[in-house]
């Protein structure tokens, strides 16, 4: 065997010892600066308020439809909704709209900022900017209005402002409800009416 092969055989011998030994000083060394564990210490848990996560429950974008006794069709759409922590019947909503098409069809389109609803009575309680508009060109604002899902009937337990067809309209109190006899819709303006004419002018 000539001396080239002896020293191969040699070297790999060697490197055979010397690369684990290598290896176990290194991982050695990442061991010694590590961070050290107290195995008597207890695992962190995060803290979870479970009150405020049930009462948290809810949906976003829900949708309530039906359709009244005199066959008016209703949709009812909430940005946030979620059950009331006294009575699991009621949903209490945020960024309320509320949609009634008329068997005459008439249209009406209510808005409101919040929005207690009752599964039990059919009824619902909007607050917040009430914004009501119809097609036969009513627009009312008022604080709050009081409304019922099987059949169609709201009111308003304040008073209200807004625009009629023939000019500018307040009032103490307005009621929006279906005459069973005649079949048809009304809205009823109470307590000090005020209707400021405003002339329209005819269309060529």
């Amino acid at each position: 065997m000539s001396w080239r092969d002896q020293f191969h055989s040699r070297f790999v011998a060697l490197m055979k010892i010397v690369l684990p030994l290598a290896a176990l000083g290194i991982l050695s060394t990442l061991f010694l600066f590590s961070d050290g564990i107290d195995p008597g210490s207890t695992v962190p848990v995060t803290s979870i308020d479970l009150q405020q996560r049930a009462e948290d429950q809810g949906a976003t974008n829900a949708t309530f439809a039906g359709v009244t006794r005199s066959g008016d069709e209703v949709l009812i759409l909430t940005e946030r909704s979620r059950p009331s922590a006294d009575n699991p019947r009621v949903f209490v909503a945020e960024d309320v709209m509320a949609e009634y098409r008329l068997s005459s069809g008439t249209g009406i389109d209510i808005t409101s900022r919040h929005a207690e609803m009752n599964q039990s009575s059919n009824t619902a309680e909007l607050s917040g900017d009430v914004l009501l508009k119809t097609t036969t060109g009513y627009t009312i604002t008022t604080d709050a209005l009081k409304t019922q899902f099987d059949t169609l009937f709201a009111e308003t337990p304040g008073p209200i402002t807004g625009q009629a067809p023939a000019g500018d309209l307040t009032a103490g109190r307005m009621v929006l409800e279906h005459n069973d006899e005649t079949g048809t819709s009304h809205l009823r303006f109470t307590d000090g009416v005020k209707l400021v004419y405003q002339h329209q002018p005819q269309e060529d």
